[in-house]
């Protein structure tokens, strides 16, 4: 049961050959073995989620079950839920307890699913490897020696493990799609404004975008169905007509036009990572696809670009962590501002005060005609080089990460070799375009241990999600990369 699809546990759900509460428990279990060795969630509250699933057997018995209703997932610990602990991988939300519920978790809780727990995170969604968590390290299911990506890790390596049926993670700079690719999995990052932000603990406001994480794009579909909508409480949310994202997922391929980059495709990618992402494009072609030979000329930019942008609003976003109304305040002080200063020093960790650090040089007198203004500009030409290209083709394609998953510690030393991580996928999010990851194939074996997940970024045009999500669908139907799972975890 715990490998079905999500259209496969409903169905299961609502013919009654296994009940939420029995399919809950099933998730429960698994993750007391598999959870202390993988780390991957933080807060579990199996009371809370065993009443949700029996209220879920109640809509089921009564006929009023949603597609989602008894479905046991997870939600990134970056999403405020009402009575849950709500830390945000950081010491200085480390007992707060959320007294409100996002968008995100609101339409989820309409929608009957259970939520199994908070998932491990990088501070305040800051890092590319789930190495900078209060709250330790994530391991790759697929190696425990290795990263699970970030800041999203502890969802990626959850759905991977089979340790929830999906689960929510968010995207300021490629935070779903890099994760998903080092585990294996599936992730989608919206158009901005899709899904509301409300409730979930900002970063960089102009750029982050809650999504959905699962197996397959076909799960992704069910769980947009049930996150995007509009949202009077975000300001920057769509008032859009609702969509069904799994509209088009069993339309043929015939005529797709998908544009290849040739700055993706130049030095940096692993000669593996090349290998899986040219053999994945030519299953496309078996499909029906034709390839365009298209530019993104000022893609190479967008990695100074968003360390400019990114840190100069997360300076701002997190101000209001000061130890005065919530959240960690030091024990011993003198007066008002020696409490600010020994709060914000003991509560955030090494990563999140150097990008704090970052954008507020960025953002003082002098400098933001130089940094912010000019990089402000710089995103508008990125955007700019999407919009051109989208004349050419109907989706863009590369892979997600320059390489597989990496060892802990490899890229702790060396800021900029981690920040180049992002590197395919952070243009996305300065265009505020949808993107996704699916699995396409394995790297190299390394020291005689199978070789790591390798993902494939689909990048659509603005509303593209539901012919994305029919791109990877045929491509998962004519593979199995997504139904790989991790060995050593039954």
């Amino acid at each position: 049961m715990l490998n079905s699809s999500l259209l496969q546990m409903g169905a299961a759900l609502r013919a009654k050959t296994i009940s939420s509460a029995e399919l809950t428990q099933l998730y429960i279990d698994r993750i007391a073995k598999l959870n202390p060795a993988l780390n991957a969630y933080i807060t579990l509250n199996p009371e809370i989620s065993l009443a949700q699933a029996r209220a879920a057997d109640v809509l089921l018995s009564a006929g009023k079950a949603q597609p989602l209703t008894g479905i046991p997932m997870a939600q990134k610990d970056i999403f405020c839920a009402r009575g849950w602990r709500t830390t945000c991988g950081s010491k200085m939300l480390e007992n707060f307890i959320a007294p409100y519920d996002a968008h995100v978790i609101e339409q989820f809780n309409k929608a009957g699913a259970v939520n199994l727990g908070k998932t491990n995170m990088d501070e305040f969604a800051m890092g590319s490897s789930n190495e900078t968590s209060h709250f330790g390290t994530v391991k790759n299911p697929w190696d425990t020696a290795r990263v699970p990506g970030g800041s999203s890790g502890g969802t990626a390596a959850a759905v991977a493990a089979r340790l929830c049926a999906a689960a929510t993670g968010t995207d300021t700079g490629g935070s779903i799609r890099q994760p998903a690719a080092l585990c294996g999995i599936s992730g989608l990052k919206p158009t901005y404004g899709v899904v509301s932000r409300y409730g979930m603990i900002a970063f960089a406001s102009s750029l982050d975008q809650a999504g959905p994480m699962a197996r397959s794009a076909e799960d992704l579909a069910l769980m947009m169905n049930v996150m995007a909508g509009f949202d009077e409480r975000d300001s920057t949310s769509l008032q859009r007509d609702k969509e069904d994202y799994a509209r088009d997922l069993n339309k043929p391929l015939n005529g797709l036009r998908i544009g290849l980059p040739k700055e993706f495709f130049a030095e940096g990618m692993g000669s593996d990572v090349s290998q899986a992402i040219e053999s994945a494009i030519a299953e496309y072609k078996k499909l029906g696809a034709t390839l365009v030979d298209i530019s993104l000329p000022n893609s190479k930019l967008s990695v100074p670009v968003y360390y400019v942008l990114a840190p100069a609003e997360a300076s701002s976003n997190l101000s209001r962590f000061d130890g005065v109304r919530y959240g960690y305040r030091a024990p011993e002080y003198t007066d008002l501002a020696d409490m600010y200063e020994k709060s914000r020093a003991q509560g955030f960790g090494a990563e999140v005060k150097r990008r704090i650090m970052i954008g507020t040089y960025v953002l003082s007198h002098g400098y933001y005609d130089a940094y912010y203004l000019q990089a402000q500009k710089i995103r508008r030409l990125i955007a700019q080089d999407f919009t051109e290209a989208y004349k050419q083709c109907d989706v863009i394609m590369g892979p997600t990460a320059p390489s597989t998953a990496f060892k802990f510690g490899e890229k702790g030393d060396d800021p900029v070799q981690m920040y180049l991580s992002d590197i395919y996928t952070i243009a996305v999010n300065l265009a505020g375009l949808p993107g996704m990851s699916i699995p396409c194939g394995f790297g190299a074996t390394v020291d005689g241990n199978p070789g790591m997940p390798v993902g494939l970024q689909i990048i659509g045009n603005y509303f593209g999600e539901a012919r994305m999500l029919n791109v990877a669908h045929q491509y998962q139907l004519a593979t199995d990369w997504h139904s790989r799972a991790p060995q050593g975890l039954q």
